[in-house]
């Protein structure tokens, strides 16, 4: 295979990694009417099960970011598919409450190392290009993982019960690592950049947190990212309990009708999506990030009106709509993230976004919307968070206007190894 088509291919057998990666951790959110009947657990406990893996990914993250620039990415692709797969696998004997909770966590642990070790993989074999349509493609794996995971675990326990689909998964998660050891390269950091990064010397771990974190257009993403994924995460949680709850759906149509719609437009979203930032950011280098906006801004209303709606149509229509915009944004979120920090950091980077992202936007979602669903309800709690689009997108076209230069060229982020600030 002639290296072009090589590195396509690495975005491909990526692409089911990452299948596995959201599959493993939406069926938890599918059964979780099933876990409420035989284990008589409270929606808030549902939340805490929800949750728990939100919390420990957010945790490891950051580490998992470091670790990825100083250790072998197929590795570490490899080791957390094999270790995520049999925890799913643990996961279907789970019996009962804590068990359950202590499982999701370390799915969380698991997941943390592939995110980090892939993005900055993609980004060793694709240049800036076509940086963001080959990140955008594996994001697609992304909402095909989701929709599978929402239907196989909702048809599983509806046929089988509730733990026979997280058997199903985790021996297949097992058997694809197998395939891509013998299939999947490690490449040269920086190769796709021309700047192979120097090796971590003493003290490196603290500067390159450091760096990142001072760096302002990285932080204006980081805040952004917080909102969205505070957003994203009631949406993957929740909503299949809502769909099962309000509109009567079984356990397989409610995992279908929560995932499908917003995972199908989203798909549509990233491609777009990437197709557009490749294109603006040719002219601009607010290319990318406009590309962000334009999704948060068109997301906010159908956030809101998936939950006033009370029509299955309508309720769709929404759903969709929804997908596309977010589809619009995540297909930009590393590459916008990757032009402004050093290439030597980008694991460190994604490790630090992601992982406070998910602490302090993701983890909490599950509980909040919970308690708030207490006392207002589902539909009224899940419109008010359109709210938060709306701040996330007014706040990612200020970052842009004032850090980002109107040309073409995002200045390169100083090397720690050459500047002494560091």
């Amino acid at each position: 295979m002639s290296p072009a088509a090589y590195r396509w291919a690495v975005v491909g057998m990526l692409w089911f990694v990452c299948l596995f990666n959201y599959a493993d951790r939406q069926a938890i959110n599918s059964v979780f009417k099933a876990l409420e009947s035989e284990m008589g657990l409270s929606k808030a406990e549902l939340g805490v099960v929800g949750g728990a893996f939100m919390w420990v990914y957010a945790v490891v993250l950051p580490f998992a970011g470091l670790v990825g620039d100083r250790f072998s990415r197929k590795g570490l692709i490899l080791g957390g598919l094999v270790f995520w797969s049999v925890v799913t696998l643990a996961t279907g004997f789970a019996q009962n409450y804590w068990q359950l909770v202590l499982c999701r966590a370390l799915e969380g642990l698991g997941e943390a190392f592939y995110f980090p070790a892939s993005m900055s993989l993609v980004s060793d074999y694709h240049r800036r290009e076509t940086r963001s349509r080959a990140m955008a493609l594996h994001q697609s794996s992304v909402y095909v993982g989701t929709v599978a995971g929402g239907v196989v675990a909702g048809y599983c326990a509806d046929q089988f019960g509730w733990r026979s689909g997280f058997y199903l998964f985790g021996g297949a998660g097992i058997l694809l690592a197998a395939v891509l050891l013998l299939t999947l390269r490690e490449p040269e950091r920086g190769a796709a950049d021309d700047t192979p990064p120097a090796p971590a010397e003493p003290g490196d771990l603290a500067r390159g947190v450091r760096e990142v974190l001072s760096t302002p257009m990285a932080l204006v993403l980081l805040a952004v990212f917080i909102g969205t994924v505070f957003v994203g995460s009631i949406f993957l949680t929740w909503m299949p309990y809502y769909l099962s709850d309000q509109f009567g759906m079984s356990l397989t149509m409610a995992g279908l009708n929560a995932t499908i719609w917003i995972s199908v437009a989203s798909v549509l979203g990233v491609v777009v999506g990437g197709w557009l930032a490749d294109g603006w950011v040719r002219r601009t280098a607010r290319g990318r990030v406009l590309v962000q906006a334009v999704g948060l801004f068109g997301g906010a209303p159908l956030i809101f009106l998936a939950g006033w709606t009370r029509d299955s149509t309508v309720l769709v229509f929404a759903l969709a709509g929804f997908g596309f915009f977010k589809g619009l944004y995540d297909s930009n979120t590393w590459a916008a993230l990757y032009d402004v920090v050093h290439t030597r950091r980008r694991s460190t980077a994604l490790g630090l976004v992601n992982g406070i992202g998910w602490f302090v936007g993701g983890a909490p979602a599950p509980v909040l919307i919970a308690l708030s669903a207490d006392r207002i309800g589902f539909g009224p709690s899940i419109s008010a968070v359109s709210a938060v689009y709306l701040l996330t997108g007014t706040l990612l076209v200020v970052g842009a206007l004032v850090y980002l230069p109107r040309g073409p060229t995002v200045a390169p982020a100083p090397d720690p190894e050459k500047d002494d600030s560091w």
